[in-house]
């Protein structure tokens, strides 16, 4: 009678009947429909575009033009500068927001609630013309002179637009500010910091990860709403591209080869905010999202491999 030896595996062997498995791909034809759907879509409204009485040439003839080179740097001027408003108004506004003084949190709600609730047209049309309410500005001993020579088409851009700014920062603030645990501040108290130092060292460090992604959003959004100011006689990109269109009888194009213009510029800022994301990402994300790059290399990567093969 044979020993059969209880301390032995099953046998991995398979069946020498058996065959391989063959799996077979779901086909999806909803997608195959939906792509060509698309596709036609997108070449009707190209070929109707290029059959339109528009003088393409001229894009091409202006969009290197001294004067749309200067405009392009004062929106890109306008958008730092008014940012830089609009950030430091809404940490302040929303560090008063959350004290607990009920004079300084009602006087940030009333500046929230009037910023947001009107828009930011009006706001610089009021600016323009608030000559009539003060009719000289009077700063004692370092400056006087009437309002309409105080308020430039400049300043009337930055206060208009950096002011309106604030308000929204100052609602990404409190928001990034309220994300972070309050046991972090207690703990900062009972080390002896003070509430500036903790709010400094501890509380926005950790809410930059909440308040940089919507920061990005809004500068994308600054960049854009720069455009409003052509309504105060500031002459930034499109103004000038009104001015070339009007003097050279091709005023749609010239709103073309300004929204050429501004495309490019929000597509270098999308970039930056990516980086930017990724960089604060780093404390919270196990792994960190692969750059624009690395997306590139993997899938130029995946095309050179094998059909069923193995990475």
């Amino acid at each position: 009678m044979t020993d059969i030896d209880k301390t032995a595996g099953p046998v991995d062997t398979p069946p020498a009947d058996a065959e391989a498995i063959k799996a077979i791909p779901v086909r999806h034809y909803g997608r195959y429909v939906s792509a060509v759907i698309a596709i036609a879509l997108l070449v009707a409204i190209i070929y109707a575009f290029g059959q339109g009485r528009i003088n393409w040439h001229a894009v091409p003839d202006y969009f290197f033009d001294d004067r749309i080179l200067t405009g392009v740097g004062k929106t890109l001027l306008l958008t730092v500068l008014s940012m830089l408003i609009g950030i430091v108004g809404g940490i302040v506004l929303a560090v008063m927001r959350l004290s607990k003084n009920p004079v300084t949190s009602s006087i940030a709600w009333f500046y929230i609630w009037f910023f947001r609730g009107t828009p930011v047209l009006v706001q610089l049309f009021l600016w323009f013309n608030l000559g009539l309410v003060f009719e000289y500005i009077n700063l004692m001993p370092f400056y006087k002179d009437y309002w309409s020579n105080f308020m430039t088409p400049l300043l009337t851009a930055l206060l208009g637009l950096g002011l309106n700014e604030a308000a929204y920062m100052a609602e990404i603030c409190r928001a990034g500010l309220l994300a972070v645990d309050e046991g972090q501040t207690e703990a900062a108290h009972a080390l002896g910091m003070s509430h500036g130092k903790t709010l400094r060292r501890v509380v926005i460090p950790q809410a930059m990860r909440v308040i940089v992604p919507p920061t990005g959003n809004e500068v994308i959004n600054m960049l854009k709403t720069t455009s409003l100011v052509a309504a105060v006689q500031y002459p930034e990109l499109f103004r000038y591209a009104q001015d070339i269109g009007q003097n050279s009888g091709a005023p749609v194009e010239m709103y073309f080869l300004a929204a050429a213009w501004y495309l490019i510029m929000t597509s270098v800022l999308s970039v930056g905010q990516y980086y930017i994301e990724r960089y604060y990402a780093r404390g919270s994300s196990r792994q960190l999202p692969p750059t624009p790059w690395q997306k590139v290399k993997t899938n130029m990567l995946s095309l050179g491999r094998p059909k069923g093969g193995m990475a």
